[in-house]
């Protein structure tokens, strides 16, 4: 290899829960450099869903954290040609990128729904998400259905 790997940058922790993980995910909901704006979004939806939820015991930002563990997927599928047909081939996921896919679809499936603002949109998604439902959750399982039906093929891997 004429390069090395990129190193991975330390992300600051947020200012209201210490987490590095909220840091990782308001970086991938902003827009244009937005920082503080997404912040305010994150912070009003973890908010919205503290009023919101039905499990007593449970903070906002655990109910967060459950709803990214029911999104994320365990195995995808990667193209890959062999003799002229292209076949999909299940594949397990690295943890960050599974961490990565999962915020990805949470925020997309978001930005999706129709409330008013991106907070209570992203709060309702968070809140299906939590219940094993919503647009995120049914993703992950199509994701592994998917790879279920190619089991045939994984064989073929890289």
């Amino acid at each position: 290899m004429r390069k090395k790997a990129a190193k991975k940058r330390p992300l600051l922790p947020d200012p209201r829960f210490n987490d590095q993980l909220v840091t990782r995910f308001v970086n991938m909901m902003m827009w244009d450099g937005k920082k503080s704006v997404a912040f305010k979004v994150f912070y009003d939806a973890i908010d919205i869903v503290e009023s919101k939820k039905t499990d007593e015991e449970k903070t906002g930002l655990e109910t967060w954290k459950d709803a990214l563990s029911n999104v994320m997927p365990h195995v995808e599928v990667r193209s890959r040609r062999v003799g002229g047909a292209t076949f999909q081939i299940p594949n397990p996921i690295r943890a960050d990128r599974k961490v990565s896919t999962a915020m990805k679809w949470l925020i997309t499936y978001s930005r999706k729904r129709n409330e008013k603002s991106m907070a209570q949109r992203l709060a309702s998604e968070i809140l299906a998400a939590a219940k094993e439902e919503g647009a995120a959750v049914k993703k992950r399982v199509d994701t592994h259905k998917m790879a279920e039906a190619n089991k045939a093929f994984s064989h073929f891997r890289f």
